[in-house]
């Protein structure tokens, strides 16, 4: 199936308007072609052209009108917080291939922020647990690291609590109390091997989302979980569907008061043996959640890794496949 980019629609448009036309039943009913047409609307794809960028979605911006022949496709790996109008079932449903962070999108971006089981088993800035209560002495046991703050998780109010039972230590910009190396200050930074080398000092990791739904995982669990600090986790309610082991991270169960989770925290940073099982799983090198191997042995596309597709590109594949197949059946 041949894949057509149109990167200027008027110019395209102008052309077949003004062909020399010498009878009225010579003037096109329609653009007759032997593959479908897909045009991708996105500055996401790097393509020069009339891209149109986009902080909120528009009913505007939709290509109506929306005829029988039409798919609509939509890649979109945000939370609610970027862009709520697409999480009502009236909306997303006139999608016929969707790529999101849920696992029920055609093309599931649940493990976007993941390269592989690798990363998750990698022990090359794992420090020995004598060494970080060494640094005790001069860092809190927990550590904070947010710059947008007041999300629709309400995530700082419930932290800004935890911080009167518990010493946090917080660097970004939200409930800030210490500061970054000036050049760790950058967003940039943040795969800095300067700020991964930062976070392993530490024993615990708020890892706290902007907005609490099914599947909406971010860098900030993972992160926490690749260099061997372990997570305390609030956002996806099925988060155990994902977590590499069942005690791998510290889930925050909102209905319980904040000083309770902070005194758990406390109680853990004194007793090594209880705290050493959060890290059982990470010093073994197994990853005993199945769900998680599948889902990340099944996706077609590759974090960070030059020999696979990106899921941009695997998604144009994805749409052109679903697109081809549809039209065979249409013809059996």
């Amino acid at each position: 199936m041949s894949f057509q980019v149109i990167e200027q629609l008027g110019q395209f448009e102008k052309s077949s308007h003004t062909a020399q036309l010498t009878k009225e039943q010579d003037v096109p009913h329609g653009l007759k072609v032997q593959s479908p047409i897909i045009v991708w609307w996105s500055p996401l794809t790097g393509e020069q052209g009339q891209l149109r960028e986009c902080t909120d979605f528009s009913i505007d911006s939709l290509p109506l009108p929306r005829h029988k022949q039409h798919d609509w496709a939509l890649f979109h790996e945000e939370s609610p917080k970027n862009n709520y109008k697409l999480f009502h079932k009236p909306l997303i449903t006139q999608f016929n291939h969707t790529a999101t962070f849920s696992r029920h999108a055609h093309l599931p971006l649940t493990t976007q922020h993941l390269e592989g089981i690798n990363a998750l088993t990698d022990k090359t800035l794992l420090l020995p647990l004598s060494r970080k209560n060494q640094l005790r002495k001069t860092l809190a046991a927990v550590l904070y690291v947010q710059s947008d703050c007041n999300p629709p998780s309400d995530r700082d109010v419930y932290i800004q609590e935890i911080m009167k039972h518990i010493q946090v230590d917080s660097y970004g910009q939200c409930l800030h109390n210490k500061d970054l190396a000036p050049h760790l200050r950058d967003s940039n930074a943040m795969d800095d091997q300067g700020f991964y080398q930062l976070i392993a000092q530490y024993k615990f990791m708020l890892a706290f989302e902007n907005a609490v739904c099914e599947d909406y995982i971010t860098e900030k669990l993972w992160r926490a979980l690749k260099l061997g600090v372990v997570p305390v986790y609030y956002g996806a309610p099925n988060i155990h569907k994902w977590l590499p082991d069942i005690h791998s991270a510290i889930v925050v169960d909102p209905s319980e008061p904040p000083r309770k989770l902070a005194d758990y925290l406390k109680r853990l940073d004194e007793d090594d043996e209880e705290y050493l099982k959060y890290l059982k799983w990470k010093h073994k090198g197994e990853i005993s959640n199945v769900n998680l191997v599948k889902a990340l042995q099944k996706r077609p596309w590759g974090v960070q890794d030059a020999t696979q597709d990106n899921f941009i590109d695997a998604f144009e594949c994805l749409v052109c496949n679903r697109v081809s197949e549809n039209i065979k059946r249409e013809e059996k």
